[in-house]
This record gives structure tokens, sequence and C-alpha cells, in this order.
């Protein structure tokens, strides 16, 4: 329902047989480009700011191109890079991106790939991925300590320095490893593009970096390669046989393509490369030791094709687990209640809940209550006319309930900032008159900002925070009535003659801030907000803040749990948006660094 962008969608293919293969078994020079088409089209879900394509000839003679990229931006950007490809472009490898900024950063100059150029053949490297690092200050005082000076100051580029930096590193090596053999002229070259060994050139450069990648490239010479994040994070699945190798961001994608079946299609380890070698080599090597397994749950929630068949089983488990708690929040009177969903990605977990309300009550009432109508238009730019405009993004079945009679239990994947509830469903809803709405979300509470690729950065965005912010803050006016949450917890930690509610809810923002200051490795002390209050509780504040204005209908908020996403999806088990439990240092800190920067605004205020 609340849009979340994510970095990013990654394509690569590598044709193992000569070019005119193709043509002769398939009628098109332009093969390779139809697959890479697909696969970019088939992810238009992870990217919609930009897109780009890169190809590389094994065999253009010096003097002509041998190494092509085209880039756009837009929503269109697919159907526009692919217009300009021409034969001239046809190479062996190939590979596309589609891009969603997470930085605010935007414009071509950021679209994937990005293009380091040389007259060596072997140094030349084009770079692309689904990544973010949360310590690019770091790799970027590394790089200048060195005495390079990286044109623009963001990861992929300092990323792109970095990797070409150790690839000229590895061609120099083979350089004097050619002369020690006693080889002179282009017997040099060749050696060098026949022997470059990517592996190295991995481990130097991402040796460096705390965060979330799936990283993929071409070189001049033909090196191909794709290298996982040692913590699982972001995904990359591949498939190999003897005419291609292909990798994606996601499995069907892959099947679709190449009329495959599961089984064919492999997942790229933590830590682990694909490297595919100018001669069509391919090999699997561990770049870097594989850490605790954090995959990205919210790719089995949100952001991946629900077409993939683990995906799919995965969001019918989430929905139906929320039975028992969905039951509790109506009373259990299923006559009088009708069941639907938020469309369109909330419609898998809304099979799984009705599933698991049939299979305890039999039939049950469904309808499509909520229909998404139209897009907000950015032109628009009074605040006024965006509110009004965005209440009516969504519309309604008109006559779906009978009013006043029928509960209404409504699921969506994910409440994010809660603006999209407040502005636009809730109202529109409470036109249908219904007895009470139960708002069901498919993933726990979202506590805190994502640093490994998903647009969650800052603190306040989430309506959980805001409202656990509200009810300590509730606590710091003159002589409050008591409450039994921050008494209960925070009382031990009260000094003598400072245990007032007043003094407690202080102390909590003051040490909270302090510890994130102070000591931002140690541990994630935002965490510590959230301790007094359980989550009802939180949730009640929310539906405070979300709730309209003259709304009649009464609500409740029901969230999934974190036992019950582990349960649902026990192979994804990366949660720190959830829980707080980040896998990385450069996540822990971050977190802190945004407690500190939301304590600090709001103290300028």
């Amino acid at each position: 329902m609340e849009q979340l962008k994510h970095e990013c969608g990654v394509a690569m293919i590598r044709l193992l047989k000569p070019l005119d293969y193709y043509e002769k078994k398939y009628g098109t020079w332009a093969y390779g480009f139809n697959k890479l088409y697909l696969m970019m089209e088939k992810q238009h879900n992870r990217g919609q700011e930009g897109a780009g394509i890169a190809s590389v000839s094994l065999n253009n003679e010096p003097g002509t191109e041998y190494m092509f990229r085209e880039k756009a931006e837009g929503k269109d950007a697919i159907t526009e890079i692919f217009s300009r490809v021409t034969q001239e472009m046809a190479g062996e490898l190939l590979m596309g991106h589609l891009r969603y900024s997470t930085t605010g950063k935007s414009g071509l100059t950021f679209v994937h790939p990005f293009l380091r150029r040389n007259n060596w053949r072997a140094k030349n490297l084009c770079l692309c991925g689904n990544f973010n690092m949360t310590n690019i200050d770091e790799v970027f005082q590394f790089l200048t300590s060195q005495g390079q000076s990286p044109r623009i100051y963001g990861d992929s580029y300092i990323t792109l320095e970095l990797m070409g930096h150790r690839l000229d590193r590895e061609v120099e090596r083979l350089f004097e490893e050619a002369k020690a053999k006693g080889l002179k002229g282009l017997d040099i070259t060749r050696y060098i593009d026949d022997h470059v060994e990517m592996a190295n050139v991995l481990r130097k450069t991402m040796e460096h970096y705390d965060g979330g990648y799936v990283m993929c490239g071409l070189t001049g010479s033909g090196e191909m390669f794709s290298v996982r994040d040692p913590w699982g994070i972001r995904p990359a699945f591949y498939y190999r046989d003897d005419e291609i190798i292909a990798l994606a961001s996601e499995r069907p994608v892959l099947q679709t393509t190449f009329d495959l079946q599961c089984e064919d299609i492999h997942e790229l380890k933590p830590g682990e490369a694909l490297i595919v070698r100018r001669n069509g080599e391919s090999h699997l090597e561990q770049i870097m030791p594989a850490q605790k397994l954090s995959a990205c749950s919210f790719e089995r929630i949100y952001f991946s094709r629900g077409s993939d068949r683990d995906i799919y089983q995965e969001r019918k488990r989430l929905g139906e687990q929320l039975t028992p708690a969905i039951l509790k929040a109506i009373d259990g009177d299923v006559e009088n209640t009708v069941f639907s969903y938020i469309p369109n990605t909330a419609e898998v977990a809304f099979y799984g809940m009705t599933d698991g309300f049939r299979k305890l009550h039999g039939e049950v009432r469904t309808e499509k209550v909520v229909w998404k109508d139209i897009k907000l238009r950015t032109f628009i730019s009074a605040n006024t006319e965006r509110n009004d405009l965005a209440a009516h993004v969504y519309d309604i079945s008109y006559g779906s309930l009978r009013p006043y009679e029928d509960n209404l239990v409504i699921i969506d994947d994910s409440i994010v900032r809660g603006t999209t509830l407040r502005e636009s469903i809730f109202k529109i809803l409470d036109r249908l008159h219904p007895k009470k709405i139960v708002m069901v979300s498919s993933s726990p509470q979202i506590r805190y900002p994502d640093y490994y690729g998903i647009d969650m950065a800052r603190l306040e965005e989430f309506c959980a925070f805001r409202a656990t912010m509200a009810l300590i803050e509730e606590s710091l006016t003159p002589n409050p009535s008591p409450a039994r949450p921050l008494d209960a917890c925070y009382q031990r930690d009260a000094r003598k003659g400072e245990g007032s509610r007043y003094s407690q809810g202080q102390q909590l923002i003051d040490k909270v801030y302090h510890l994130c200051k102070e000591h931002p490795l140690e541990a994630n002390h935002v965490r510590r907000i959230y301790e007094p209050f359980t989550v009802e509780e939180i949730n009640e504040k929310i539906v405070e803040m979300l709730r309209p204005k003259n709304m009649q209908a009464p609500i409740e908020l029901v969230f999934q749990s974190i036992e019950g996403l582990h349960e649902a999806c026990p192979n994804h088990p990366g949660d720190w948006y959830f829980t707080g439990h980040y896998p990385t240092p450069g996540g822990t800190r971050l977190v802190n660094q945004a407690f500190v920067n939301y304590i600090d605004s709001k103290q300028r205020q």
C-alpha cells in the first residue's frame, strides 16, 4: 500500500557459443538482448527510476568499439534503452540493471551500469549492483589516503574506483609475470587477457565493505562476475547450461525467460561469487567468509515477485498465521465479517488468511472492497491539493458489506509510515459504515530503518516509532496520570528523589541519546525505547495518531508476530527492520546515529 523503493534489480547473460550459433538456431542476432530484455521486464518491480545495459564483444579488432553501454531514466527506461540497441552492439557478455534510489540522488549520472575506461582491454570495468554500503565514509577515506580522488561521492562510484584500482593491480601483476616468462608485445596482452583472476580483485575490493550487496561486473577482456555479501542480505540466482550462463535477482525471472524448473536454478551463497572467464569456463568461489545468515525477509514479504514457488507459499502462511489474532479482534463473529485486502501485493497473504478461517469455520465472506485507481501526480505542488488527490488514490466497492452490521477485516503486507491509511484508506472505508475495521499487517511492526537497500533511513518515518515516542513524551507533561509501562520498566533506573514519570521518561530519552552518541557500535540502543510498551499499547497509539477526524468506525490493528514471521520464512531470518538486530556493525552505527539526528532535530524546532 505504501510504496517502498528497493535498490535494485540485476540481470546477466554469458553466451557460451559463437554469436552466429544463436542466429542460426533462434533466427536472430539479437537472441541475447531479447533474453536480457525479458529478464529486465520481469524485474521491473525492483526499479522504475532508471535502467541501463552493457555488452562486451570478445572478437572486435583494435580500433573498433568492443564495450557498449546504454542508460535511460524514467518508468519507460527499459523500452528506451533497448530501442537503441544495434547489431554492432552484439556481444557474448550482457548485463542489465534496474534502479531505485535509496540515497536521494537522481539523474542519469547515477543510473547503473558504471563504466571505467582504459586502453588496455583488461583494465576496462563495467559495474552494476543491488547494494547499499553502510561504511562508505571509511572506504572513501581509504581511497583518498592512497592518493585517489573519486569524482563523485557515492557508494557506486567509489566501488567502481576501488575495484578498478584492484583490477589495475591484477593486470600489472600479470604484466610482470608475462615478462618473466619471456613474452613480448601482443603475446603479453593475450597472456593478461587469458589469465585475469577476478577472485583476487573481488577479495581485495569487498574486504573493505560493510553492507548488503549483489555486485555484478564485466571487464573489457571478457571476464564476468557476480558476488553476494557475506550475510546473504541481498539475493541472486543463477543458471548454467552449454549455451548460456544467466543470473538475476529473482528465481522466477530465470524460470520464465529460459523455461526452467525451480530445481534447475541455484542461489548464490553468502560471500560467494560466480565467475565466468574469458573462455567461457565458470566456477563458484568463496570470496568472503560467510557470516551468520541474514537473508532479507522483506524480499519474501514484499519486494520479490510472488510468482516464486516458495515465496507464494510463505506469503500464504504469513496470512494464515494471523487467524487467531484476527478472530480475537472480531470477537469470534466470523458470520458478520467481510474479509478483503489492499491491492496488489497483499493478495497472496489474503488467500492464506481466508484459508485459515475456512479450516476453522468453513466458508467465509470475501469481497474486493478496495480498488487502486490512480497514481499521485507530482505536478500538483500545493500540499492541500496533493493531500486531496492522495485521498482518492484508492476507491471502494460500495455495497460490499452491510452497514453497521459487518466487521471489515482488511490485510496489507506492511504498515510503514501510515500516511496512506490516514489520508485515504480509513476515510474511504468509513463510508461503508463497518461495525469495526480490523487492519491487518502480514509483517510485524516496522520499527527501525533499513540500510542495506530499502529507502527506510529515518526513524521518524515509521508510525510505530512515532507512536512510541508519543507514549514516552506524554509522560513528560507535568503531573501526568499514572501509566504502567514506564513505571514498571524504568523505576529500577530512577535515582532517589527522581522517581516521577516525568523523570523516568526524560531519563529514557537522555540515556538512549547518550548511548547512541557515545557508544554507536556497542549495540542498537534505540531498542530500549520500545521496552516499556507492549505491541498492543503501541498499536493503540498508532490508531489514535492515524485515525481521521470525524471517523465513526472503531479501528484495531493486528500485526504479524516475529515468531510468525520466522515460522513462515524460515530460510530468510534477516529481520532488523522489525527487531533492531542488525547483521553488520555499519547498520548498528547508522541506526544509533539516526536517533541522535532525530533528537537533535527536535531540539532545534
